[in-house]
């Protein structure tokens, strides 16, 4: 599908066949808006609606849902409705004849230039939850801490494992974080210490967006849980992991994981995703029920997106890769994380926040985190061929670069960047 009046180079992450949402303000326009990406360009989606682009839809008050500061309200609105504005949206930027394009004097002044554009959180995330879904990282970890026989714990295979995250340090790319403070016990055989974590690490996930919710108390199968994900944004859930060795037991992440996690800003549609579909891998034990799907919606329930980390260390002048890994290689699918959220009665709502958990694959390159990647610090990370720039974990300055991308033949489905700086500590008085 080619665009007739703006150019879109093939290696473009934002592809007519992409349209992602976001939100974005300019120096001149400094209220936050809603705007789809396409191309070098940012589609201004309140304009396109005062302009009448989507009148025909039934149930979307255009006008005042995409002039919001937030997606939340067009993310409930439900698939019939995202599907039909992406419909209009690929006829304006695709059709000569589109009425809309032909009422508008000068087409461009519907679009910003993306390079002029300051990107903001896509939504008013109300709950945030990260769940543990790579059977690879998870059989990593286990292994480091609890031996090879004992690598996966005995519930590990029955359900998607999460942990309820906080929303309120969830922050969009670009954004720099303080390396965090903490208690930690780098001697066993003495007490714990305070101070900044000396093994900050990145964590390389996906998370979803849920758009309409579930009443309390009502559950949701996969075949729903199928029509409520909104989209997908990339996600670095940032870890520090001797904060969190010393904290977790017995129950779980809580100020290792906290002080940070960035999402990139361009949530891709499911829609748009729908080409890459692909089997997840497969599951031994079979899954309880109420975690399989019957129906041909659910039966691809992997998605082939490409994944790559980079680090600019502070000491360096270039990005170097850290891993290559796929979101196929996830266990447990996104729709079986939302049907287990839910399957209690939890009442989920538009714009909370599904992250996968790291995502590693089979092989050392592809593992997604510095834990794996030194396994637990035993080993040097080379970022260059000379063994100048080593790592064992991230120290403070150094940059962390994720990307993601779908690649057809001739296009490219991409979720732009998702970056963050670590900086200094804060010092405490104490």
């Amino acid at each position: 599908m080619k665009c007739t009046f703006l150019d879109v180079a093939p290696e473009s992450d934002f592809s007519v066949q992409n349209l992602p949402y976001g939100i974005y303000s300019t120096d001149s326009m400094p209220e936050p808006r809603v705007g789809v990406a396409i191309g070098s360009a940012v589609l201004d989606m309140h304009a396109l609606a005062v302009h009448g682009l989507f009148d025909e839809i039934e149930g979307l008050a255009a006008v005042q849902v995409f002039s919001q500061p937030q997606l939340n309200d067009f993310m409930s609105l439900g698939r019939p409705v995202w599907r039909q504005v992406r419909s209009a949206l690929q006829d304006f930027l695709c059709n000569d004849g589109n009425a809309v394009r032909k009422r508008i004097v000068e087409v461009k002044s519907v679009t910003v230039p993306l390079s002029g554009v300051h990107m903001h959180l896509p939504a008013r995330i109300g709950d945030y939850t990260d769940f543990y879904a790579s059977r690879e990282h998870a059989t990593n970890v286990g292994m480091m801490f609890r031996g090879k026989d004992n690598a996966l714990m005995p519930n590990w295979t029955h359900l998607p494992v999460g942990y309820h995250g906080r929303a309120s340090s969830v922050v969009v790319s670009g954004t720099p974080l303080h390396r965090p403070n903490g208690q930690r016990r780098p001697d066993p055989s003495k007490p714990p210490v305070f101070g900044p974590s000396m093994r900050l690490d990145y964590e390389l996930e996906m998370a979803f967006f849920v758009g309409p919710g579930n009443a309390q108390g009502t559950p949701l199968s996969l075949e729903q849980a199928e029509e409520r994900i909104f989209g997908l944004v990339l996600m670095n859930d940032w870890s520090a992991r001797d904060i969190q060795a010393w904290e977790y037991v017995p129950l779980g992440p809580f100020l290792g994981k906290s002080f940070g996690t960035t999402i990139s800003p361009w949530v891709v549609t499911m829609d748009a995703l729908e080409p890459f579909r692909v089997a997840q891998p497969v599951q031994d034990p079979t899954p309880l029920p109420y975690l399989c799907g019957t129906s041909a919606a659910t039966a691809l329930a992997g998605y082939d997106i490409n994944l790559q980390v980079h680090i600019k260390p502070s000491n360096g002048e270039k990005f170097h890769l850290l891993t290559q890994s796929n979101l196929k290689h996830m266990y447990w699918s996104l729709r079986q994380q939302l049907v287990h959220h839910a399957i209690n009665g939890c009442n989920m709502r538009p714009g909370d926040l599904c992250g996968t958990g790291t995502i590693s694959g089979p092989t050392k390159e592809s593992f997604g985190s510095m834990l794996e990647l030194s396994w637990s610090g035993q080993s040097e990370i080379l970022l260059d061929e000379s063994g100048g720039i080593t790592r064992k974990f991230i120290e403070d300055n150094d940059v962390i670069r994720l990307t993601g991308y779908c690649q057809a033949d001739g296009f490219r489905v991409g979720f732009g960047e998702c970056t963050g700086q670590i900086l200094p500590p804060k010092n405490l008085a104490l």
